[in-house]
């Protein structure tokens, strides 16, 4: 058997990696370290807590000694442990750098310490290009970085930190850089989540300014395939977009869920845009296609399967609608919409 130390594999993306890496892969052991912080969820995993396959450690990635212990248990590891809210690292930079950059550096010091690792998967993100505009070239992976938050800063780090050690140490590293993951245990906090919820509750909606700034929105099983391919088929030393060419513009995203959900369009309200907010992002994924990975999910059967599981699984999302969740809510969209403009008025907040 071959065994997996997964980072963060409690959060969104790396539970369902874990899920799905148990489910194809019969011979795979699975480590899972996570701090558990709010956005670790141990329900994330509820299904697999009998599985003799699987693991829970309870710890930070920035321990060195217990991450070089873990590690040196590992044929693979797979590093998704990061701070990954843009929003809250406007209002808490310091946690995005000890976890994204130093966290980083932790693991690769451990990494490079043992002889039985075959790969390092280092999941990055699309925000490390900075803004890229609908008429500007799709980014390739040799773009340089042009970070512009501290989260998509750090994330930068980190994976500058993964180049310098497959270049100074020879780590087997590969880097997946993936447009933004909707789907299935996605914390509220995250823009679909948080309009889904809050329609389910007949809450106001906030949109940043005027709701027109582009994401591409890749469903997470299809991220989680590409993932495990790039493990076990990728070029170790090399970097790889991974998107879903859904580009929407988030009040168009809104406005489906709402559709879907059967609630008035006026919920939406338009507020306050965040600073620094990137209007768009745009990957070129052709090297991943030449790997034989596509998207299964278009635009549409994404927020679908997405608003879907949110409406049959209110028992998950309630529990994380808690007082640790009001509190960042009200600071981060109290004020905001108390002054919003509300839906279909032409006049956008600034």
């Amino acid at each position: 058997m071959a065994t997996y130390l997964v980072t963060g594999g409690s959060g969104f993306i790396g539970s369902n990696f874990i899920l799905r890496l148990l489910r194809e892969r019969p011979d795979a052991r699975v480590i899972n370290l996570d701090k558990l912080t709010y956005a670790g969820n141990p329900a994330n995993l509820r299904d697999i807590e009998g599985d003799e396959r699987y693991r829970f450690v309870h710890g930070d990635i920035c321990d060195a000694h217990l991450v070089k212990d873990l590690v040196q248990d590992a044929d693979y590891v797979v590093h998704f442990a990061a701070e990954s809210h843009v929003d809250r690292s406007l209002m808490e930079p310091g946690s995005f750098i000890q976890t994204d950059v130093f966290g980083t550096y932790t693991l690769l010091e451990a990494a490079r310490q043992t002889r039985r690792l075959r790969r390092v998967l280092h999941i990055s993100t699309d925000e490390v290009y900075g803004e890229v505009l609908p008429e500007d070239t799709p980014s390739v992976e040799t773009d340089p970085f042009n970070p512009r938050s501290p989260y998509s800063a750090s994330k930068a780090g980190g994976e500058m930190q993964c180049r310098a050690y497959i270049e100074t140490y020879g780590l087997p590293i590969i880097v997946a850089r993936p447009a933004n993951n909707v789907g299935p245990r996605q914390h509220i906090e995250k823009f679909v989540p948080l309009c889904t919820t809050n329609a389910l509750n007949d809450q106001p909606i906030p949109i940043y300014g005027d709701g027109q700034q582009v994401r591409d929105r890749l469903f997470v099983e299809d991220h989680c395939e590409a993932l495990d391919l790039l493990l076990h088929e990728g070029e170790p030393g090399e970097a790889y977009n991974i998107g879903a060419d859904n580009q929407r513009p988030n009040l168009e995203v809104a406005e489906l869920i709402l559709d879907l959900l059967e609630k008035p369009r006026s919920l939406i309200r338009f507020v306050e845009d965040r600073t620094g907010h990137d209007r768009g992002y745009f990957l070129d994924s052709a090297k991943i296609h030449g790997l034989g990975w596509a998207p299964k999910h278009n635009f549409q059967q994404t927020i679908e399967r997405t608003v879907k599981w949110y409406l049959q699984n209110r028992w998950w999302w309630e529990e994380v609608r808690d007082e640790r969740f009001a509190e960042y809510y009200e600071q981060q969209y109290g004020k905001r919409l108390a002054e919003a403009t509300t839906y279909p008025s032409g006049k956008i907040a600034n």
